[in-house]
């Protein structure tokens, strides 16, 4: 069946049949405004996108995060990945969205609901 939306509930459902815990893992890729070169405004940057995750692992929603380091060797698209915890697919983006690299240009990202085994993640 092709489905032009994520049906939500379908998936809650699917997982709790399933005796499995939903969580929402993102990529985060090289945005339009992506550059190599370092900066002082690029530093601030990052120390921004890095302050925005450990905010989100504060308040609960981010359970790990992380660079992927075989594409910044071989300069990759993928730049890193995550998993949050959140109530909708909705919700993951929004939180996404708040990174300040995200805003800038300089990341972009895709969110993808994931179902893994209950108690294996907080």
């Amino acid at each position: 069946m092709n489905r032009m939306e994520f049906d939500e509930e379908e998936a809650r459902a699917l997982a709790r049949s399933m005796d499995r815990a939903l969580y929402y893992v993102y990529l985060l890729k090289k945005g339009s405004r992506w550059s190599p070169d370092s900066s002082p405004e690029i530093d601030a940057l990052q120390e921004a996108h890095l302050a925005n995750l450990r905010r989100l692992g504060e308040e609960g929603k981010l359970v790990l995060n992380g660079p992927l380091l075989d594409s910044f060797q071989l300069s990759g698209e993928l730049r890193g990945i995550g998993v949050l915890k959140a109530k909708s697919l909705a919700q993951a983006r929004e939180w996404i969205g708040t990174d300040p690299m995200v805003q800038a240009g300089r990341l972009v990202f895709e969110v993808h609901a994931w179902m893994v085994p209950k108690g294996i993640l907080p």
